[in-house]
């Protein structure tokens, strides 16, 4: 039997329970792996690199999440939430470090997804890198097939920096199909509303720091490739979302116009085509917000954007110094709420906590656990502003390299230098083979490298200071992503089918699969299985 033809029969037996249709098939070069299932259904790795196509990608995400009963789902509304770069042990360091910011030891304190009862591990890796980046790892999300890193909802048929083959490249996106089923979409971020993981569920890019008409060079825009901008506002799909709040404005403002919070500073656009005013023509009854107070003013039966920042809005520990006031992730996420949950037929939202993978591209553990407890927030607020029809979702789109090491005593600063603790109960400083005292948390690149000269010594350095740098083994500029697995958390309708080991696009499938209103009208586009499984790919 050929490669192709065992590809036929696992996703049948995976998605229509058809074992018997492969029982004639000779045994996979390597064993078969058993799915945890109330199903008797096993997928065989039959993976090899001539398989991977887009339309492959999402047939073997459809089988992942409908093998794990993910068709079982009864949800009303999705959330999914974004911790940029927030990997495994980001969010061990984070719950403690929340736990030791309210008096506790900090490792028996839990984040808000902590108490989600069905977790799962996304495996994050790119089509062509080992080691992702937010773009193919986000649009794997949002299309439910991977592709090439930089790439922006396009299939890992087109290539970085090429707009050839765009027509045929583009992938719908969740946020695209739940516009046309009538939903309502929004996307909060306090990246640029325009940063790979927001751009992701509406946009369609070769290159995803084309976020503004300037950066496209003329022979893509001459082969129709659009700035992502743009294509946020003018989204062909229903309206486009009834909520975007982030920042970014510079992209969406032009070139002559001065930005309300900073009149020395003017938009980017050269197009001469003011974005914002764009948007308000597409919602003629839309407001629109840059400031905190203006956010609050806002009517809640009234499409809403909100730029808060020319470009990113400020991290969470930065926020309060903001003279003109940005809210909260938290603010943003229950705003989004308010507005997406009045729609009849449900919603679809997008949140990211995009700003922990920045702290983390800077060696600054401070704010990436600072920006961590700030999804958290948002996570509990998004909890308490929804009822049990709401499928709620937890990952991150890839890892970083901070390290949790050495060690330290129950209870030892987080952010601190390693002491043990004696059978006396005595706290004693621990030290490198030089005798020098190191941080729990180090980074394994980054700009916090000092060997050079050796290592410093610590012993009268406030490591827990906002502004310190973790120490890293190998210099970089930016500290790099990681390639490990992140987790899933998740609670709601569907909850049930995120367990075990996944590919990062089955994600997308178990928000799919689990919303009825949402699947059935994709059904009525063709491409569902008898059983109402969705396996082929949507075309625009």
């Amino acid at each position: 039997m050929s490669l192709q033809s065992l590809a036929r029969c696992a996703l049948a037996a995976a998605v229509t329970l058809a074992a018997a249709a492969c029982a004639t098939a000779p045994a996979p070069s390597s064993p078969a792996t058993p799915v945890a299932s109330a199903l008797p259904v096993e997928v065989p790795e039959i993976r090899r690199p001539m398989d991977e196509t887009a339309a492959w990608w999402f047939r073997d995400g459809a089988a992942q999440a409908a093998s794990r009963g993910a068709m079982e789902g009864t949800a009303r509304n999705v959330i999914l939430f974004v911790g940029d770069g927030m990997s495994l042990a980001t969010v061990a360091a984070a719950r403690i470090h929340q736990g030791q910011r309210r008096g506790q030891a900090g490792e028996e304190n839990r984040l808000s997804w902590e108490h989600f009862p069905a977790t799962a591990l996304s495996k994050t890796y790119n089509t062509d890198q080992q080691t992702p980046d937010s773009a193919g790892t986000m649009s794997a999300m949002a299309t439910g097939a991977k592709t090439r890193a930089g790439l922006i909802s396009v299939a890992q048929s087109m290539y970085f920096d090429d707009c050839t083959g765009l027509q045929d490249g583009r992938l719908v996106t969740l946020w695209e199909l739940a516009a046309d089923a009538g939903m309502a979409t929004g996307v909060v971020t306090t990246t640029r509303i325009t940063h790979a993981t927001p751009a992701s569920t509406l946009a369609h890019s070769p290159n995803r720091n084309w976020e503004n008409d300037t950066q496209v060079p003329a022979e893509a825009k001459a082969a129709g490739c659009t700035d992502i901008a743009r294509q946020m506002v003018e989204n062909a799909h229903g309206h486009g979302p009834q909520v975007m709040l982030g920042g970014g404005r510079a992209h969406f403002m032009t070139a002559a116009q001065a930005d309300p919070e900073y009149p020395d500073r003017k938009g980017q656009r050269g197009d001469g085509v003011d974005l914002v005013a764009l948007w308000q023509q597409r919602h003629p009854d839309g407001v629109y917000a840059w400031n905190a107070e203006q956010l609050a003013a806002a009517p809640v039966e009234a499409p809403l954007l909100g730029l808060f920042e020319p470009g990113h809005m400020q991290f969470e520990h930065d926020r309060p110094n903001d003279a003109a006031g940005e809210p909260s992730l938290a603010e943003m996420t229950r705003a989004a709420i308010t507005r997406l949950e009045r729609n009849p037929e449900g919603f679809v939202l997008l949140v990211e906590g995009g700003r922990i993978d920045h702290a983390h591209h800077g060696g600054n553990a401070y704010r990436a656990l600072t920006e961590t407890v700030a999804l958290s927030d948002a996570v509990q607020a998004a909890v308490e502003a929804t009822s049990d029809d709401t499928l709620i979702l937890v990952t991150a789109d890839h890892a970083h390299t901070m390290s949790f090491v050495g060690y330290p005593g129950r209870g030892n600063p987080i952010l601190g230098k390693v002491a043990k603790v004696d059978r006396h109960g005595e706290a004693e400083q621990s030290t490198d083979r030089d005798g020098l005292p190191y941080t729990t948390l180090v980074y394994a690149n980054g700009p916090g490298y000092v060997g050079d000269d050796g290592r410093p010594d610590l012993s009268q350095v406030d490591t827990t200071g906002p502004d310190y740098l973790q120490e890293a083994t190998v210099p970089m500029g930016s500290e790099s992503h990681g390639g490990d697995d992140v987790g899933i958390w998740a609670t709601g309708p569907g909850s049930h089918a995120v367990r075990g080991s996944v590919e990062q696009n089955t994600i997308f499938h178990f928000m799919l699969q689990s919303t009825p209103h949402l699947r059935n009208a994709f059904c009525v586009r063709g491409g569902c299985t008898a059983d109402g499984v969705p396996v082929e790919l949507p075309r625009p």
